[in-house]
Formats: C-alpha cells, sequence, structure tokens
C-alpha cells in the first residue's frame, strides 16, 4: 500500500508540474560565482574532487564558530547571523557539496558522512583547532554527527531546527512536496530533471511561514543555485546512500555543551523533534520561537543570534 501511495504522489506532482516549464538547462558556475560569491568567498580543493565554497570572516583571532547550512539551501542563509556575529567571533560558513557554490564530480552521492568530513578537512586545513558546530535542519544533523565523532575540537554543539531525530509522530510537520517526491525512487528520478522553481516557491513559503521573508531574490538563489551542474543529482542522492539509524540512546552520549533553538511553527521539523534533543542530550538548553518557522535566523535574526551570543559567552573558555 504504501508503494501505490508513493506512486500516486508521483504521478499527482507530475500532473500537478505539466503546466510548467519541466526541465531547465544548468547554469555554469561561472555565472553563478559572479552573482553569489563576492570578495568573502573562497574556495578550496579538497579530497574526492570537491571544490568547496566558503567564507572566513569576523575576527581572525576570536572564538570560531562554525554554521553549516540546510537541505538545498547554502551559506548565504547564514548572512544575518554573520553580519551580527563578526565583531566578535571568527565565523566560517561553507556550502556542502551539492550546494551553492561548491562543485562535486559527477556520480557524488550525499551523506551524513561525507558532510562530516568536509567539515572536518576543511576546519582543519583552515587551522580552526576548536570551534562551536551550528546546524540548521540537515546541517543540524551533520553537527550532532559531527560531536560524536570528534567531540575534542568543539567548545559547543548549536542544533537550530535540526534533523535527526527519531520518532514516529511527526506532529504538525507538513513538509513541501518535494520531501514526499525525494522518499521515493520515481520521485527523485523526476526531480533531477525538472525546473526546481514551482516547487520552490511553494516550499519556501511552507518553510519561513512569514511569506514576505520569501523574496523574488530569495527564490531565485534558490532555484539557480540548485541548478548548478551535478546539483540537481546531488540532492536527490542522499536517499540512495547509506543512511543513519540512530536512537535516543544515541544523542545521550553527546558531551558537548548544547544548545537547542527551535520555531514553534515549523511545518517541515515539528518543534517536537527540538523538545526531543534537548531531552536527550545532557545538559542541552532548549530555546523556542512562537510564531517562527524553519529558520529562525533568517526569520528573528536579532532574537535568535541574542540567544546565541548568551550561549558563546556561557561556554568555558579554551
Amino acid at each position: 500500500m504504501k508503494w501505490v501511495v508513493g506512486i500516486l504522489v508521483v504521478v499527482a506532482a507530475g500532473l500537478t508540474l505539466a503546466g510548467c516549464a519541466l526541465t531547465a538547462k544548468d547554469i555554469p558556475y561561472p555565472v553563478l560565482e559572479a552573482k553569489y560569491g563576492g570578495p568573502a568567498s573562497h574556495y578550496m580543493d579538497l579530497p574526492g574532487e570537491l571544490r568547496i565554497h566558503y567564507r572566513d570572516q569576523g575576527r581572525a583571532d576570536g572564538p570560531a564558530v562554525v554554521l553549516v547550512h540546510g537541505f538545498a539551501a547554502s551559506l548565504h542563509t547564514w548572512e544575518p547571523w554573520v553580519t551580527r556575529l563578526a565583531p566578535d567571533y571568527r565565523v566560517i560558513s561553507l556550502d556542502l557539496p551539492g550546494h551553492g557554490l561548491t562543485r562535486a564530480p559527477e556520480g557524488y552521492v550525499a551523506a551524513q558522512a561525507t558532510n562530516v568530513a568536509v567539515v572536518d578537512e576543511l576546519t582543519r586545513r583552515l587551522k580552526a583547532d576548536r570551534f562551536v558546530i551550528v546546524g540548521n535542519s540537515m546541517g543540524g544533523g551533520v553537527s550532532w554527527a559531527y560531536a560524536l565523532a570528534h567531540p575534542e575540537r568543539l567548545n559547543g554543539l548549536v542544533l537550530v531546527d535540526a534533523a535527526g531525530w527519531p520518532r514516529e509522530d511527526k506532529g504538525n510537520e507538513k513538509p513541501p512536496v518535494v520531501f514526499k517526491l525525494l522518499g521515493n525512487p520515481a520521485g527523485r528520478a523526476l526531480l533531477r530533471n525538472i525546473n526546481p522553481r514551482p516547487l520552490a516557491t511553494r516550499g519556501l513559503k511552507s518553510a519561513y511561514v512569514d511569506e514576505t521573508v520569501v523574496t523574488p531574490a530569495v527564490v531565485d538563489r534558490y532555484v539557480e543555485l540548485a541548478l548548478a551542474p551535478g546539483h540537481r543529482a546531488i540532492l536527490t542522492s542522499g536517499r540512495d546512500g547509506p543512511q543513519r539509524r540512530v536512537d535516543r540512546s544515541v544523542f545521550a552520549t553527546i558531551k558537548t555543551p548544547t544548545l537547542v533553538m527551535h520555531g514553534e511553527a515549523d511545518t517541515v521539523i515539528d518543534v517536537a523533534a527540538g523538545r526531543g534533543l534537548a531531552s536527550a542530550i545532557p545538559g542541552a538548553k532548549l530555546i523556542t520561537y512562537p510564531g517562527v518557522g524553519h529558520v529562525p535566523m533568517e526569520q528573528v535574526p536579532d532574537r535568535s543570534v541574542a540567544d546565541l551570543k548568551a550561549f558563546l559567552s556561557s561556554l568555558p573558555p579554551t
């Protein structure tokens, strides 16, 4: 029955998109770099033919904070926080493979473990020996996985509407149709070829909750970066790669000081997931935001960064 339902979802989505331009050509990297790069952008070649786009901003001798974005997003989602943190902190942000301006070879399969390895290699080469890692959504999953793999390198862990909490009850989650398509092989094949704009517009409005934040420029950024060569294939490859199975006991082993932040109106990952993470990670602090959706750092940057700074200032000096 689940298989039949999955096929019906794919068919329905295909019919919905029938009136739209179903295909879109890739946009060359030089064009995207000219529009979405800039003086703060740098690139680093890593093993596996990866060319990572990153930014290393703020106070060079300040405590390091590493920012990891969510699925289909990019380091640009952190800019409201970067401008507010820069006077006091060294702020490193990056585009994961398949996202933003980062290049990956043909056939690259995204996975949590490979994203952890990218973060580890990049920060080591940048000589950020110890840092606070902050992750939103999928990037939150990468961040807590990093805390499990490399606790000796972390001063703190911040999970912003993070993915990965195992539970049967999905609460008030009403994820965009793109996530339903990603759960089915036929849906993933469809997503590799279609124009992402119709799905992106609807999905972003659902995730942000406040539709006024979803400006044409924001939609253009998500859509155009998704059209970077190879990105659609990588974005749809995650379900094909190895899946890590976790339960509550896994989070209980995290010893890094942790802050959990979550929008109470998040329809992508219900606030119950944030509460679960905070209850499972020893000593974790939970802050929720009424009326806020999946990206508090963009929706309520002043309030959320103030909470982040309070957490950072509470950490013991290294």
